[in-house]
């Protein structure tokens, strides 16, 4: 089973966070070498980090970003075109776009989805942990 992290769940990951739910643990565990993020995530954190919502343990949001997923063993996801227009056609459970990005590509790679946001849990056909 391949696993996409939340952004959220990346974050708490990289912090060794006890946010991070048991079942997100064993996830994370099991899957090592099937762990995967959207590339999505990196802009998110970049933004946040711009806005003062997010402090990283580095200044350069994608130097952190690439260290982290080195040192996790996690790899990125692309945005295409087909995450891309999947992520328009949603449903709108979720207004947040970011999120509606990591669903698309989670129906796009047949993936789950390690999070715990109740928005993402309501759309058909993603599986997720938490």
């Amino acid at each position: 089973m391949s696993l996409l992290l939340d952004t959220c769940t990346l974050l708490w990951l990289s912090a060794g966070s006890a946010r991070l739910s048991e079942p997100a643990q064993e996830a994370i565990r099991v899957g090592a070498g099937n762990l995967f993020v959207s590339a999505i995530s990196a802009l998110e954190c970049a933004t946040k980090v711009a806005k003062k919502k997010l402090v990283l343990p580095r200044k350069d949001v994608g130097l952190w970003f690439r260290e982290v997923l080195d040192f996790r063993g996690i790899d990125q996801v692309p945005i295409n075109f087909q995450i891309a227009s999947r992520s328009g056609q949603l449903k709108p459970h979720h207004k947040d776009p970011y999120d509606r990005l990591i669903v698309a590509t989670a129906l796009e790679y047949k993936m789950t989805i390690v999070t715990p946001d109740k928005a993402i849990h309501k759309y058909k056909g993603v599986d997720y942990v938490w």
